[in-house]
């Protein structure tokens, strides 16, 4: 007899409902126990510690793989598994099995996927079923080849909070026997309490994950507010976003000046010929971006909206704009390998927030930049003035004072001495000139030739050197290399002389690039050397910048390396960058 519902009652929540599922199942269990042997009752106290634990341990994958275990040994089944219901309600997104060897599962192949055969029907109505032998069921297609023979067959659904979460089933029982209604009332039981433990797993796993993207974006916003250049801000990105989501690759791309975008960035486990490429307007992937929509593909190599070959190796991939306040900074890409899973809703949403919580931080980084960026303007222009104003014409009144010395000094070798040195300082007024005109020239009038651009980087680094750099340059420079290498070539040379000027302690620094080398694959390239006779790179010391050259011709398809430099016995540091042209 069931007690009356009272009026007004508040209605149970989805805990005290599994916790009735559950009473109801084991009173059920129960009541199927009465008039069967003392044997079978005496075996309750296993229910119990079955039930007890399946509960043991927050871990969604070991909890699924303990339910299977315990279901076995309740149910004295031979083999037992789990398929986990795909979001749509279509398919099995996980499949977790116990009793199958593991060399066994790998010639058996690829899971079940819930699309056909007996395991799909009962995605389509999850009822209890129990069959005597699975080959008679018209619902069953067969097993693959090298699979284990089964003949007898249980499955009930799991349910979570009320929803399905997949199915438990359990096959061969020991004694080639067929499952009775006291397996079947025990094994509802458990897989009543098994919803529970599922539940609280998820809730679990879902905190994790998003203390893991938390703690991911907080790691980008550090990185990119540490005054790091953009390109290795984006890098950053890249590589923050492929191992929170668990991709095989994070690739971030920027608008391109013609149409379209570039990719900018790849973080993967192999170096990436995919820098540079431009993905062409006509994309309608690329309007939705650049509009701000995020775009989420199921098979990147089999969808038509890709216009380009390098999603042929990729699966499910995440498309996701870039965006603050309005304006779209780029697209952040992590797509997984082909045949993996899908992204959950509850991924794409934390990856969503990443990418706006990125694109701020972005934002913020940029706006720091420019910040500094005027202060060294504001400094480059004081330098100038103070260049022209004092040390020009203080050299230039030198200058006159030695010139009238000159003339009236009547000792010929002391006129030839003067007179040299006059001409030096008119050398000393030339370059000093050169130097004010390479401190008031702003980025957007450097021309666009190599040679100009190493020259104008030398040119910086000798203000915070003491001293100019010499230089050397083979090759056709301007015309044989190419842009893309061009841009990470200016890269490598203000890291190297960045370097130099932070830690070498140097007096001489020499710059060759040299555009006639063959890789050692065979193909033209070019190569910058780096070399000064400072105090070499210490044992245990950073190698950051080292790490930055050599991701950057790996990227590309060269190499970097370092090694002993100029000074006396090999003393300080030569670093060597190349990559084809």
């Amino acid at each position: 007899m069931s007690a009356a519902p009272v009026p007004g009652a508040t209605p149970p929540s989805d805990g005290e409902r599994d916790s009735s599922d559950a009473l109801e199942a084991a009173t059920q269990a129960t009541r199927g126990l009465q008039g069967l042997s003392a044997e079978l009752t005496a075996r309750v106290p296993q229910l119990l510690e079955a039930m007890r634990s399946v509960g043991t341990g927050p871990e969604l994958h070991s909890t699924l793989d303990r339910i299977c275990e315990t279901a076995a040994e309740l149910a004295d089944a031979r083999y037992a598994a789990i398929g986990v219901v795909s979001e749509d309600g279509e398919a099995l997104s996980d499949f977790v099995f116990h009793g199958v060897d593991g060399e066994t599962a790998e010639l058996i192949g690829r899971l079940p996927d819930g699309h056909r055969g007996l395991l799909g029907a009962l995605i389509d109505d999850p009822d209890p079923v129990r069959l005597a032998n699975l080959a008679d069921d018209p619902r069953s297609c067969g097993f693959p080849s090298h699979h284990p023979p089964m003949r007898s067959f249980l499955g009930v659904p799991i349910r979570v909070q009320g929803e399905i979460f997949g199915n438990l089933y359990l096959t061969e029982k020991q004694g080639g026997i067929e499952f009775n209604d006291y397996d079947l009332n025990m094994v509802r039981v458990l897989a009543t309490e098994a919803g529970i433990a599922i539940g609280n797993a998820r809730l679990y796993e879902a905190a994790r994950q998003r203390e893991r993207w938390i703690d991911g974006s907080v790691a980008v916003t550090t990185a990119l507010l540490s005054g790091s250049d953009a390109e290795d801000a984006l890098q950053v990105v890249a590589e923050q976003a492929r191992h929170l989501s668990g991709s095989s690759a994070g690739i971030v791309l920027l608008p391109a000046e013609e149409g379209g975008m570039e990719i900018v960035a790849v973080s993967s486990d192999e170096p990436s010929q995919a820098l540079g490429v431009i993905i062409p307007a006509e994309s309608e992937i690329v309007a939705e971006l650049l509009g701000g929509a995020a775009v989420f593909i199921d098979d990147a190599s089999t969808d038509p909206r890709i216009l380009t070959d390098l999603a042929h190796e990729y699966g499910p991939a995440m498309m996701l704009p870039l965006q603050s306040d309005g304006r779209v900074l780029g697209t952040l890409v992590t797509p997984r390998a082909r045949g993996a899973r899908p992204f959950s809703d509850a991924e794409r949403t934390l990856a969503t927030q990443f990418a706006s919580q990125a694109a701020l931080a972005l934002m913020m980084a940029e706006a720091q930049r420019d910040r500094e960026r005027l202060a060294v303007y504001e400094d480059r222009d004081r330098i100038a003035r103070d260049l022209h104003d004092l040390v020009i014409q203080r050299l230039f009144a030198t200058g006159m004072m030695l010139e009238s010395a000159q003339r009236r000094s009547v000792v010929p070798e002391v006129q030839v001495g003067v007179g040299r040195a006059v001409d030096e300082l008119d050398v000393t007024i030339q370059e000093i000139r050169t130097a004010i005109f390479a401190l008031q020239q702003g980025p957007a009038e450097a021309p666009s030739g190599l040679r100009t651009r190493v020259l104008r980087e030398i040119n910086m680094a000798a203000v915070p050197l003491g001293f100019k750099p010499t230089h050397h340059f083979a090759g056709a420079v301007d015309t044989v290399v190419g842009e893309l290498t061009g841009k990470n070539l200016i890269a490598a040379l203000r890291e190297a002389l960045s370097n130099a000027f932070r830690h070498a302690e140097a007096a001489r620094i020499d710059v060759v690039v040299d555009a006639n080398v063959t890789l050692p694959d065979g193909q033209p390239g070019v190569r910058l050397t780096v070399a000064d006779d400072g105090v070499g790179i210490p044992e245990g010391g950073r190698r950051s910048g080292l790490k930055n050259l050599k991701r950057r011709a790996d990227s590309l398809g060269g190499d970097s390396w370092y090694g002993p430099g100029i000074g006396e016995d090999g003393g300080g540091t030569t670093v060597i960058w190349q990559a084809p042209h």
